[in-house]
């Protein structure tokens, strides 16, 4: 399946881009958002993120189509704040990230995203890693196991899963991703198998999640993100789990707002201007056009906070 790059005007308009500005994109995947961005700011430099060396590869030709104002820089964005620290960059007018996992990534059946290919167990973005799928499935102890699936797979049946893995492994170790399709339908009940979807995707974004660093880049995104934004600096982060859309609306909400003035602890004249604002109070969703184009943009929320 062709990658196509999801919310990408409304992403990109959300950011308020400005000609001589400088910008993130933490999430460079095939570089469909980065293009817009470049051929927005011909005065301006774009600083493109992505830690699989196949997604800089394929996108820096993209771009050169646009200009040469970029930078690509192969890390995953939890590092994001030094390794533009090292470029001599203290202040930006706009980052955005993209979430979601890049289609040629989970179309590949040889990097062990999907369910639906027979693979060995991978699921690394960055292919340089030692961590992999094989080794949470095989060699996590099991109440780390069970951690990885309840939290960030948040599926109600993750005991009975984290329990028949432990029991397979002891037998033989778990390789491919049909073998753990196989694992998670033995483990899961009648009723929950009868219901629409596959019965193993919660587990497999678990995966994915642990493998990658997702949540610990996330955080570090939404604590640092904020103070690298200039005046009228703006961070839009794409989401298309609830557990991160979560993070992000708490995160941009605590933020956009005085502590102690929503509940009446402080005086009217006591109250300080918080230092961000939200453009969007709530989240942006795709159209229903492009949910009926991309059916991968239907569970995608787009959320913006600006510092003023």
């Amino acid at each position: 399946m062709k990658h196509v790059s999801v919310l990408l005007e409304e992403a990109v308009d959300c950011l308020a881009i400005k000609q001589g500005g400088t910008y993130v994109d933490l999430t460079l995947g095939r570089a469909g958002h980065s293009r817009e961005i470049l051929k927005r700011i011909p005065q301006g430099h774009l600083y493109c993120f992505d830690k699989d060396a196949t997604a800089l590869t394929e996108s820096k030709p993209r771009l050169e189509e646009v200009g040469t104002n970029f930078t690509l820089i192969q890390s995953d964005f939890s590092h994001f704040k030094e390794e533009l620290e090292a470029r001599g960059v203290s202040k930006v007018d706009g980052i955005l990230a993209d979430l979601g996992v890049s289609s040629p990534q989970f179309d590949d059946p040889s990097r062990g995203f999907s369910y639906r290919y027979d693979a060995r167990l991978d699921m690394r973005m960055d292919q340089s890693q030692r961590l992999d799928a094989y080794e949470v499935v095989n060699h996590y102890p099991f109440e780390k196991l069970l951690q990885v699936l309840r939290d960030y797979g948040e599926d109600p049946d993750a005991y009975r899963i984290a329990k028949e893995i432990d029991k397979r492994r002891s037998i033989a170790p778990i390789e491919t991703t049909f073998q753990l399709v196989d694992v998670i339908k033995a483990a899961k009940p009648a009723k929950a198998l009868a219901k629409k979807g596959h019965p193993a995707k919660q587990t497999f974004q678990a995966l994915r999640i642990e493998v990658n660093g997702e949540e610990d880049a996330l955080e570090a995104l939404l604590q640092d993100g904020p103070d690298l934004l200039k005046e009228d600096g703006r961070l839009s982060i794409i989401t298309f789990m609830s557990l991160d859309d979560r993070l992000v609306k708490r995160r941009f909400a605590s933020l956009a707002t005085v502590e102690g003035s929503r509940h009446g602890f402080l005086r009217p004249e006591e109250i300080e201007e918080p230092e961000f604002d939200l453009p969007s109070k709530k989240a942006i969703l795709p159209s229903e056009e492009e949910m009926a184009e991309n059916p991968r943009s239907i569970s995608a929320k787009l959320r913006t906070l600006r510092k003023k």
